[in-house]
């Protein structure tokens, strides 16, 4: 007989993986799939951070790591975070863990409880509010729509402020959607903040360098606010290291410490080896990083072009990330092959199923009017894919 637990029962399952495991599917069984559905680079990680990694096994570094993660990549950390963002930390605020998406976890079961609300802006990336319902809190969500470019304002995160209020997740730029938040509507929303001392703010900056609109700002640089801000980066989107599992979190010390006590009871410190490769991805030559966002910067120009082009798609300019996230709901109604599309979700399947292209339908992000696209991937298969999208839409009557 089973018996899962509550908490597992909540809980859905990833969208984003779902999808990209039907994909996988279709591709054995010998069809020509191109993958948009998920978030990740399509580089190999730079030689000299594979360099670090080898030699770091020839060194032995085969045993137990400390828990926050290993002392010089700790200080690796605080030196790019000074260098890189103006901001001031030491190492004891620093706590890496198995991945960003770790990171976030953490701090949420380390400082949110059963009946705390923690604002989540929408679109949102698919975990935030499986993780808040794994710490027993409840989803507060705040959409901002495709003509504010996604991006929500003071007066929205104002109006969703209570005093059961514990945390506010900010992702800029953001997954789905590719919008940034500028130093102006990141001060806007610093300046409601203020108003809240007890509301913890995780500003997820994990696509911090695919910016296309200049210079990253993050919301730790407003000192007023600075105390309970926790900063979540990482080695995967930047450096192209998906697989080696490393993020981290700079937070104030008793919350990197509460992070620290958890993480020592459920997964102790991360990948030993991984880690030293992410010492060399911090400490080493930078134009890597350079050269895949000027590449990003072309594909995501290529793809806004070409879907431009289908009627019916509605679309904004992302300025950072790798997605788009156009609105496809003048399809909704409409059919093909006795096929009936009643949303996103369906449209998703029926680009897979009958156009041979994985995306994701919005639901999942809190957007069900739109669909992510992922264009981490070379620009034949982002020309082919739109071909093939427009061509599946304009067979919809």
């Amino acid at each position: 007989m089973e018996h899962l637990s509550a908490r597992l029962v909540s809980l859905s399952p990833s969208e984003t993986l779902a999808m990209s495991q039907k994909s996988a599917e279709l591709k054995a069984q010998g069809i020509d799939v191109i993958n948009l559905s998920v978030g990740e680079p399509d580089f190999n990680t730079p030689d000299h951070i594979k360099v670090a990694a080898k030699k770091a096994i020839d060194d032995n570094f085969s045993f137990y790591s400390p828990v926050p993660g290993y002392t010089d990549l700790r200080k690796a950390i605080v030196d790019k975070l000074k260098r890189e963002n103006g901001l001031d930390y030491s190492t004891d605020q620093i706590i890496v863990s198995g991945g960003a998406k770790q990171s976030v976890c953490n701090v949420l079961l380390s400082v949110v409880g059963s009946g705390d609300e923690v604002i989540v802006p929408a679109p949102y990336w698919v975990s935030y509010v499986e993780m808040v319902k794994l710490a027993e809190g409840t989803n507060v969500i705040v959409t901002a729509g495709i003509d504010q470019d996604f991006k929500i304002t003071p007066a929205q995160l104002e109006v969703a402020i209570t005093p059961k209020t514990k945390a506010l997740i900010l992702c800029s730029p953001s997954n789905p959607t590719g919008s940034v938040y500028s130093k102006e509507e990141l001060k806007g929303l610093a300046d409601v903040l203020v108003k809240y001392p007890n509301v913890i703010i995780i500003a997820d900056e994990i696509y911090e360098h695919i910016n296309y609109v200049g210079k990253h700002e993050s919301i730790a640089r407003f000192n007023e606010i600075k105390d309970r801000v926790v900063v979540v980066n990482g080695v995967s989107k930047a450096y192209a290291m998906t697989g080696w599992r490393i993020g981290f979190i700079a937070a104030p010390l008793w919350i990197a410490g509460a992070c620290n006590k958890l993480q020592g009871q459920y997964t102790s410190g991360s990948c030993s080896i991984a880690q030293k490769a992410s010492v060399a991805a911090f400490n080493g030559d930078q134009s890597c990083v350079e050269e895949m966002r000027r590449a990003f910067l072309r594909r995501r120009d290529l793809i806004v072009q070409l879907c431009k082009e289908i009627p019916g798609v509605k679309l904004n300019v992302p300025q950072g990330a790798f997605y788009i996230f156009p609105e496809v709901d003048s399809y909704f109604g409409k059919s093909a092959d006795g096929r009936k599309i009643n949303d996103a979700a369906d449209i998703a399947m029926y680009l897979l199923e009958a156009g041979h292209v994985a995306t994701v339908g919005g639901a999942a992000f809190g957007a069900p009017k739109c669909i992510r696209l992922s264009y981490a991937t070379s620009d034949e298969n982002i020309i082919e894919a739109i071909k093939r999208i427009k061509e599946a839409l304009a067979k919809l009557g």
